[in-house]
């Protein structure tokens, strides 16, 4: 516990005033609304969500203007609230494969039953600056067309058909670990690592996932399908003991797609990596497929010699949340400690200055 110097009660109280005034800005200028952040900075609402594992919109819209849009301090202050919400059970896993489909392309087939879905997408733009949004007005309505009848199976269902790719692992029913309430624990099974991913900070996701490209754990991935869309979720009251439905949430997934050469009891196959965020987040799923394929590196068999494949480093070092407290802690009082360290220096300084006069 850090205690604050003389008058430092007052001080602080002021720096929260002067912090309120600096998160409104010019009083002249609008003040930015709630709706406006959820409905118009979408991406980084589902980036909030994602790493403060909620799913709660107007949520995570608010922090992030009580952060003056400070990303982990968002995360930090959905997190912290998340903590005072009761909990009464688990929702029954959900079905991605029927999901409502806003978006869905897959790098590995051109075409594909239910067809490709670009969907929005700054894959095509240009990167130039739109200097007509600083004037306003209206968007031009998007086109529109009828939903293609006809299912969407998942890409890698169509490889498993013909035994191309590793089978999804069986359901042991088994209960599941929550790492929001228990320690991670080494070695952490695959569930519990992905729950770490999901959580895990996209830059810091997105860079081990580049350096498994790079050749730090190289695994070859292909983009077999990446969804988004709408799921339903389902939960079964112990009164009831079937399912009912509690409402949909938007998810992106991301199946990636990765060779494998084999073994002695198993032929060549494809291998699977695996991504799953809120909302639209296309590149936090991605880079969390290619990194939970490298920390399967030791169960395929494969020498775990990256940074990537080993999940003590990447699950001790990727939720932003403990880094920020631990590097930002530094500003706080560390008088005692400095003028401690301060004293040995001068002493040893002392002792080397002695020796040479001796000399």
């Amino acid at each position: 516990m850090y205690v604050a110097v003389k008058g430092g009660e007052a001080a602080i109280a002021n720096a929260h005033r002067l912090l309120a005034q600096e998160r409104r800005g010019n009083p002249a200028v609008p003040d930015l609304s709630v709706a406006q952040i959820a409905g118009q900075m979408s991406l980084l609402v589902d980036r909030v969500m994602t790493e403060g594992s909620l799913y709660d919109r107007d949520l995570a819209a608010l922090a992030l203007k009580q952060a003056r849009g400070d990303l982990i301090e968002a995360v930090f202050l959905v997190r912290a609230y998340r903590t005072t919400l009761a909990r009464f059970g688990a929702a029954e896993p959900v079905e991605t494969g029927a999901m409502t489909l806003r978006r869905r392309i897959s790098a590995t087939f051109k075409d594909l039953p239910g067809g490709q879905v670009l969907g929005p997408t700054f894959d095509y733009t240009h990167r130039l600056i739109d200097f007509a949004l600083a004037a306003g007005g209206a968007v031009p309505p998007a086109a529109e067309a009828e939903a293609e009848p006809g299912a969407a199976p998942r890409v890698t269902d169509l490889l498993g058909q013909d035994g191309l790719i590793e089978p999804s692992p069986a359901d042991a029913g088994e209960p599941v670990g929550d790492l929001t309430r228990e320690p991670v624990g080494f070695p952490a099974d695959r569930a519990v690592r992905l729950q770490a991913l999901a959580r895990g900070d996209e830059g810091f996701v997105l860079a081990l996932g580049y350096s498994t490209q790079r050749g730090y754990g190289r695994t070859h991935p292909f983009v077999g399908e990446i969804r988004v869309g709408e799921v339903e979720v389902e939960f079964v009251p112990e009164e009831l003991g079937f399912p009912v439905p509690l409402g949909s949430v938007a998810l992106t997934e991301c199946q990636m797609v990765n060779q494998f050469k084999g073994s002695a009891g198993t032929p060549p196959q494809f291998t699977r990596g695996y991504g799953l965020a809120f909302g639209q987040s296309e590149r936090k799923a991605m880079a969390m497929a290619l990194v939970d394929r490298a920390l399967r590196a030791e169960e395929l068999g494969e020498p775990v010699a990256s940074p990537a494949q080993d999940q003590e480093f990447v699950l001790a070092h990727c939720d932003a949340l403990q880094a920020t407290g631990f590097v930002e802690h530094l500003k706080l009082p560390h008088y005692v400690d400095f003028q401690a360290e301060l004293e040995l220096v001068r002493r040893m300084r002392a002792e080397h200055a002695a020796r040479e006069a001796a000399e």
